[in-house]
């Protein structure tokens, strides 16, 4: 019998890839690390539950390309982090890999030396190596979980995640977002749809079971408790951004007949900017607006944001690469990141001046009715 005509009949090759545990025996967490990521979880679930009263910005790159700029970037972040905690929790974006319609780069870990050699070893180990990196800074990450093989890699070092508009009705994506360890976004459809993701937060938050690797890259099943910190992201989508006001408070009323938290994330980059970099500060301010008229589902933001504006394609010469410039979509450069941060801080700080000051009116003219009708 001619077995092998039935199997990998389009396999070219294969090869067997360090397990989880051996790369992080190399990569090993720090407690340093170790306190960033478990802070950085704490901090985004305190914000949905509505104990901490500050909005978390998921900030960075379109994807990771350059070890050395993205290191650069990540040490400004931390300070303009800084800078802002109060109102603000930063979060740095750190996209390692990127789901395609077609074809095209599919991000640092498929192919990390940007010439089709796909070298996935290097990098799972480029990519841990990074993470730690920026931990060791005192700066919290965000990713995609696209491929279900990678988080076994280095999801310990990842303090929120999203699940992406390519991969919303993925059944195996929801699967594993009720087993991961931190706080899921769900972005709606790249056709604008809303609904899937909303099925997504359901889904994932109920226990599951399915196949994956352990830590010793074994094939096992796992059976997951469920996720209680999924929430929705609007990203908008087929040329129809979702970020207005009407719409948010459309998506309220939907989460609260579904008995879900009423937390919002607005993505400010894809189909509520038009894919125009230019105008994702549009999109924050209007959001920001929507914040201090008084809207409290709205709990996150993101921006797609590098060292420098715009973007490139990747040459056959990667010597003529620019330095920190975005090989996917386009981005805002540092300049106008930090000027965009430090002006939401101030307009937040303002706003809750604002509120606490009414409030403290509404208290006092209480008192002063309540002190007349006693005198009368």
């Amino acid at each position: 019998m001619k077995i092998s005509k039935l199997l990998n009949t389009n396999i070219e090759s294969s090869m067997v890839l360090m397990t989880p545990i051996q790369i992080k025996q190399q990569l090993p967490l720090n407690e340093i690390a170790t306190e960033t990521v478990l802070h950085g979880r704490q901090a985004i679930q305190n914000i949905l539950d509505g104990k901490d009263s500050r909005k978390f910005l998921i900030v960075g790159p379109c994807s990771i390309h350059d070890f050395k700029a993205t290191l650069a970037y990540a040490q400004k972040l931390k300070i303009l982090a800084d800078k802002v905690k109060d109102e603000l929790l930063v979060v740095m974006r750190v996209y390692f890999e990127k789901p395609r319609t077609t074809i095209g780069w599919k991000g640092l870990i498929n192919d990390p030396d940007l010439d089709g050699s796909f070298n996935i070893q290097k990098g799972l180990f480029t990519a841990r190596k990074l993470l730690l990196k920026i931990a060791e800074l005192g700066l919290p990450t965000a990713t995609e979980a696209l491929d279900p093989v990678t988080p076994q890699y280095f999801s310990d070092l990842i303090s929120w995640a999203a699940i992406g508009a390519r991969t919303i009705e993925s059944q195996t994506h929801r699967e594993m977002a009720s087993g991961l360890s931190m706080p899921v976004g769900f972005k709606n459809g790249t056709d604008g749809n809303i609904q899937v993701a909303l099925d997504a937060i359901q889904s994932a938050n109920k226990f599951h079971h399915f196949l994956g690797i352990d830590q010793m890259g074994q094939v096992c099943t796992f059976k997951a408790k469920g996720n209680l910190y999924g929430h929705i992201i609007l990203r908008g989508g087929d040329g129809k951004p979702n970020f207005d006001a009407p719409t948010v408070a459309w998506v309220d009323k939907k989460l609260e007949a579904l008995k879900l938290p009423q937390r919002i994330v607005i993505d400010c980059s894809h189909g509520n900017s038009y894919k125009d970099h230019k105008l994702q500060a549009t999109v924050f301010n209007n959001i920001l607006q929507q914040i201090t008229d008084g809207n409290k589902s709205i709990v996150g933001m993101m921006l797609e944001s590098n060292l420098y504006e715009g973007n490139q394609k990747i040459p056959t010469d990667l010597k003529k690469l620019q330095y920190g410039v975005s090989v996917t979509d386009k981005c805002i450069g540092w300049e106008e990141t930090e000027e965009i941060i430090l002006s939401a801080h101030q307009k937040l700080r303002v706003g809750k001046k604002i509120k606490l000051q009414t409030a403290r009116m509404f208290v006092s003219g209480t008192r002063a009715q309540n002190l007349l009708a006693t005198v009368k």
